[in-house]
């Protein structure tokens, strides 16, 4: 099982937010190129990218910090944030080490974008769902529809999906332990992989996934706050 550090970015600086509320952030640095380091100098084998204003705006607001991260690492990325047309995902996907991108909104607005992509890029193409109260939080987590996050992810079964970001956004930023039970009931609507993310605050929360069908868990705040040492994630995380 994977164990997936996450940047995320707003205004060229990495921040984390609480309950995904943008004028709810905390900022970690100025530099997220070298938060990047640091999660390389730990053993990342993964590193989750977000572009939260992108994901707001639905463009490619951060991509000049993003490439940065990618040219002074050589850890694989999966990015995420305001990806909603082809030349965008493309223009992602033809840099070096970009191991796939995460449509989100799109994915729910437009599932022949994803069809389109899949075909295309097979395998590097995962969509993120994101859920409050049960039901798909879209365009940065503003809008909440009245779609169950469950149902979204079985209308993707078959269209070539490389895994499903499922984040309980009630819990994200929160460091109050992730709803496991929703997550278990995700993994198991569907075929497709499962990432974890949202309230992942200790060793302990890492193990309590046991038994749930994951492909591995985004952790943020629990790093940044020095809760979870990202090597002692990844140890708990083979373990399971």
């Amino acid at each position: 099982m994977l164990i997936f550090p996450a940047i995320d970015i707003k205004n060229g600086r990495c921040v984390r937010l609480t309950q995904g509320r943008m004028d709810a952030e905390t900022v970690y640095s100025d530099e997220p190129w070298e938060v990047a380091k640091r999660w390389e100098s730990e053993g990342a084998e993964v590193i989750h990218l977000v572009d939260l204003d992108g994901a707001v705006e639905g463009n490619a607001r951060n991509l000049p910090v993003i490439k940065k991260i990618i040219e002074k690492t050589g850890v694989p990325v999966q990015i995420g944030g305001g990806i909603r047309d082809v030349k965008t995902a493309e223009t992602y996907l033809a840099i070096p080490h970009v191991k796939r991108i995460i449509i989100g909104t799109a994915a729910y607005e437009n599932p022949a974008f994803v069809n389109t992509l899949t075909r295309k890029y097979p395998g590097r193409v995962a969509v993120g769902i994101d859920a409050k109260d049960g039901k798909v939080a879209i365009k940065g987590w503003v809008t909440v529809t009245s779609e169950r996050a469950t149902d979204l992810a079985r209308k993707l079964e078959g269209a070539g999906v490389a895994s499903i970001i499922y984040t309980d956004i009630s819990k994200d930023g929160m460091l109050a332990g992730p709803n496991v039970e929703a997550t278990r009931e995700m993994a198991e609507s569907v075929s497709i992989p499962v990432v974890a993310s949202g309230g992942i605050s200790s060793l302990k929360d890492i193990e309590s996934y046991r038994g749930v069908a994951l492909e591995g868990m985004i952790i943020g705040k629990a790093l940044y706050a020095g809760n979870i040492r990202l090597k002692e994630a990844i140890k708990a995380a083979k373990g399971l």
